[in-house]
């Protein structure tokens, strides 16, 4: 990646150069500098929000009661995973914040509900099955709500940011629905090999 980024940057310096117009660079990087200073702060307002809402959830015990609501789509979803594991809840709480739309909150419980799914495998150098399975689901992810998408459409000035919402939920059902099947073709291909 920073062989792409450094072939990038210097490609761009030497198409100024060759043109002449060498003292376009240090404003537009400047620009740039500016601008994503501005999306992070925009972005820091949502993640907090949904980082502090997850604390809550996890703190009042409704992490543990929705995972056993939704214990029999995760049976079926990850039959090795056993009931009542804090992997649920740590895949629970990722899924939801993908759904909301707030990806970047929802990494430090994928990588939870990674760490929880380790424990369980008995070949720690291999991906088991419910790991390829979270990995796809989580790659694929519904989104409800995407507030993140929203939040940038609104700081870049569009006039209408949330329009995309039934596009983006069309695409995220349809990859997720890929994802799953995909997912229950390769398991009985690996389990018959």
């Amino acid at each position: 990646m920073n062989w792409i980024f450094s072939f990038l940057i210097l490609g761009g310096i030497f198409a100024a150069a060759w043109n002449g117009r060498l003292e376009v660079i240090t404003p537009a990087a400047l620009n740039a500098a500016s601008s994503a200073i501005e999306r992070a702060i925009n972005l820091m307002g949502v993640i907090s929000l949904w980082l502090g809402i997850a604390k809550v959830a996890e703190a009042s015990g409704l992490i543990d009661q929705m995972s056993k609501f939704i214990a029999p789509v995760f049976t079926l979803l990850f039959p090795s995973i056993p009931r009542g594991h804090p992997a649920l809840g740590s895949i629970l709480m990722n899924l939801s914040a993908n759904m909301l739309g707030f990806g970047n909150a929802a990494t430090p419980f994928g990588l939870k509900a990674m760490k929880e799914l380790q424990k369980l495998n008995p070949h720690p150098d291999t991906a088991t099955e419910a790991m390829c399975t979270f990995l796809a689901i989580n790659t694929s992810g519904v989104t409800l709500v995407p507030a993140t998408i929203i939040a940038l459409r609104a700081a870049a000035g569009s006039k209408n940011p949330s329009e995309v919402v039934g596009a983006i939920l069309f695409a995220s059902i349809c990859s997720t629905l890929v994802a799953i099947v995909a997912d229950y073709i390769f398991r009985i291909i690996y389990s018959k090999s």
